[in-house]
């Protein structure tokens, strides 16, 4: 079988977070600089190997202070940690364009297995004749579970921000 290689189109993806603050809502974040590819024999993804890396001083929330603490070892720490990374280990059919993507994350100098929901949107063909395809990834991961320990003790109870993080990944990949 052909192994077809496909690189991420980074003006069409989006890799996002969402934790929640103060217990009630919901501070949004992403990161703008990142690369990924995808290696799979023809259009069959089961076997791909997936790779992707993300600059940790991309991170964005809309606010400066917050994301100047999220770079900060309080969280990140991105001058001793400058990268995420993440190797899938396997890609599982579920059901028509459902799959279980499962791989190593690596983030502050800690590699964890997890586990992502994956929607395949398929392939199209852009006005300029390039194969396109989409994916979207969704999942929880325990910040604490990669030494993101900080946080603050709210005078009410519970804390200031949940060691919970949604992970809401949009890709769109090119085909070489």
């Amino acid at each position: 079988m052909s192994t077809t290689k496909w690189v991420i189109d980074p003006t069409h993806s989006e890799i996002g977070f969402k934790v929640k603050h103060m217990m009630f809502t919901n501070v949004s974040g992403k990161f703008s600089k990142f690369d990924a590819t995808i290696e799979a024999e023809d259009s069959n993804l089961e076997n791909a190997k997936i790779e992707f890396t993300g600059a940790i001083d991309s991170v964005t929330t809309g606010n400066a202070d917050r994301d100047t603490h999220l770079l900060s070892a309080d969280f990140f720490d991105a001058a001793q940690f400058p990268e995420i990374k993440f190797s899938a280990t396997s890609f599982t059919k579920i059901n028509e364009g459902e799959y279980e993507l499962v791989g190593d994350l690596t983030l502050h100098g800690v590699t964890k297995s997890v586990k992502l929901a994956a929607d395949y949107g398929g392939l199209m063909k852009d006005p300029w004749g390039n194969t396109k395809m989409a994916l979207a990834l969704e999942g929880k991961i325990n910040r604490k579970d990669w030494g993101l320990n900080w946080n603050s003790a709210l005078e009410t109870g519970g804390v200031l921000v949940s060691e919970e993080v949604r992970l809401n990944i949009e890709l769109q990949f090119l085909q070489q």
